[in-house]
């Protein structure tokens, strides 16, 4: 076997392991490789600058000044195309500076490959890539691969360029299978440097190792479904990251109209369509009257501590992951499980429905379907009761604030929502009628939605992109770099953070677990944080539009020139004064 080629340009006559490393990942589709490079990568950005010079096409690097946009950038471009990217880190720092972007991207099944560096393993030039600088001593762990194992499906260090091809065609198929998520590659720099004839590595195409796709499932477990949901009289649908997959949404859609079937999308990751009759909002109320309930792509159902749930209820679950086997507990219960494409074998259940529904069954939906079209009238009005209230100066109703934003957006327009607290307000104010134009961090690492802006955007030049964050939220998305990246890279984002002064988060916890407690009575929640800081100046230090707005009558005017400098190319920034927690 010989060392892959492309056809616009013949391999060098002596192939390093950095250039095996760039051939292996052209290979697997990759595009862009989001980097924070350190002194570990010399081999690489030599080979970058060697590509270049002879003109070889090679995936697009992105600089980005802090690993968590990196990470979170290249699962944007992902989310917004299902294409899997690469990041490069600096061995155990940037590892671990990574290793909360790894986390959300885990509980996401983000596919992503990420590469970093290891401190160099000779002293004394025995090897090319030697130790020549302070760092390399005191940045090599006994366990590297530790910072991030709880949140990868795989794992490997390059011992020789020679197996780079295999190597990343390996990581490539396990990220990349059902359920996906990231993987972790450690690359020494003597091995970056090692050099061999051009035709001494074995070829290794990804097509020879696809990855394991979701299907459909077993025609007589759908008979046993079908056959529960026919005899239901209260059932209830419950997802979150079914609108992922647009498809998954419209047989969503499909068999809720045909069994007249309550769908909720609660805490969702990326919305299902949220426009027919059937849909019945964000949060999964009352639950003791359900006597069929269909779990579909959903991590967490209900919250068991305050749902009024029913033992009597037949629970039945469809998702790409249905035993959450990252997760050592899973409290839920479920009595059968269906592992698969969602939009596949709901379209089996809807089919099977229609074959062997009998009028009875038809009635009892049409009359469901009427409850939930006067239901869902009723939680529109209230969503437009509760937008009416503007609040005062220095502390706006998020809601009023969402609702003109909401008025200004395209249905196309991408939100992704990161607002903690004023998390349901978002999501009960802007409607999105198509799927996945709403997308939530379903991790427990804050500080995704910016570098996820970046990555849909890069993905989709043409859509407005929109970021929606919490003051506390804004700190962890470490803007200077989201927004040095947004200008270096020409992707207009808007951000909006709603500022209630604190980590809202922190207190509503202390209140629901110490109701009457001595905090509660002193008001000492230590939740609060600084005050008269001017967000608007961060994106102002990367050319951009900033403005606070603390006036609920200056929102109209102060949204309309925001959109007026992304239409510009400039990136925006709306500070919003709304109520304190």
């Amino acid at each position: 076997m010989t060392f892959p080629q492309t056809q616009d340009s013949p391999a060098p006559a002596i192939a390093t392991a950095s250039c095996l490393l760039l051939e292996g990942l052209r290979a697997i589709g990759v595009e862009h490789v989001f980097a924070n490079f350190g002194t570990d990568h010399a081999p690489i950005i030599e080979e970058f600058a060697r590509w270049r010079s002879a003109g070889r096409p090679a995936p697009n690097v992105i600089l980005c000044p802090h690993e968590s946009v990196a990470v979170h950038m290249a699962a944007g471009f992902t989310l917004a195309t299902g294409r899997s990217q690469a990041v490069f880190v600096h061995v155990d720092s940037g590892t671990a500076n990574a290793a909360m972007a790894l986390h959300n991207l885990f509980r996401w099944r983000v596919p992503l490959l990420l590469m970093a560096g290891v401190a160099p393993f000779t002293s004394f030039g025995e090897l090319p890539g030697s130790r020549d600088t302070y760092v390399h001593f005191i940045q090599q762990p006994f366990d590297q691969a530790s910072l991030v194992r709880p949140y990868v499906k795989w794992e490997y260090t390059l011992l020789s360029g020679l197996s780079a091809g295999e190597a990343l065609r390996r990581a490539h198929t396990v990220m990349n299978s059902t359920p996906k998520g990231p993987a972790y590659l450690m690359l020494p720099r003597e091995i970056l440097t090692q050099q061999w004839p051009a035709d001494a590595a074995p070829a290794f195409p990804a097509e020879t190792a696809p990855p394991l796709e979701p299907a459909g499932a077993d025609p007589a477990a759908i008979e046993a479904m079908a056959e529960r949901l026919l005899a239901a009289r209260d059932p209830v649908l419950l997802t979150s990251y079914a609108g992922r997959d647009p498809a998954a949404s419209d047989a969503i859609a499909r068999l809720a109209a045909l069994a007249g079937i309550r769908v909720v999308d609660y805490l969702s990751v990326h919305n299902i369509g949220w426009e027919f009759p059937e849909f019945g909002g964000i949060a999964p109320g009352p639950l003791d009257t359900v006597d069929f309930g269909l779990l579909v792509d959903i991590e967490v159902p209900w919250i068991p501590l305050t749902a009024r749930t029913s033992e009597a209820t037949f629970w039945a679950q469809i998702d790409v992951d249905p035993i959450k086997a990252g997760s050592p507990l899973w409290p839920f219960p479920v009595h059968m499980r269906l592992q698969g494409r969602a939009a596949r074998i709901l379209e089996q259940l809807a089919d099977t429905i229609e074959r062997r529904a009998a009028p009875d069954f038809h009635a009892a939906a049409r009359a469901r379907r009427a409850a939930l079209v006067a239901a869902r009238t009723a939680r529109l009005a209230e969503r437009d009761r509760l937008a009416a209230d503007p609040g005062a100066a220095g502390g706006i109703n998020p809601h009023h604030f969402c609702a003109l934003l909401g008025e200004r957006l395209a249905k196309s327009d991408i939100v992704i929502n990161e607002a903690v607290t004023s998390q349901a307000t978002v999501a009960m104010q802007i409607p999105r009628p198509l799927p996945g134009t709403m997308i939530s961090n379903p991790g427990g690492g804050l500080g995704a939605s910016g570098g996820v802006a970046l990555g849909v955007k890069l993905a989709r030049p043409d859509a407005r992109v929109v970021q929606i964050v919490g003051d506390g939220t804004f700190y962890f998305n470490n803007p200077t770099a989201v927004f040095a990246v947004a200008r270096a890279q020409a992707l207009p984002i808007l951000t909006v953070v709603l500022d209630n002064s604190g980590w809202g988060a922190v207190k509503g916890a202390v209140q629901r677990v110490y109701p009457a407690g001595i905090a509660q009575a002193r008001e000492e929640f230590h939740s609060r944080l600084p005050t008269g800081m001017d967000f608007a100046r961060t994106v102002e230090a990367a050319g951009g539009y900033g403005e606070q707005v603390a006036d609920p009558a200056a929102i109209p005017a102060a949204l309309d020139r925001a959109l007026a400098a992304l239409a510009e190319g400039r990136s925006a920034l709306l500070h919003v004064m709304v109520r304190p927690h």
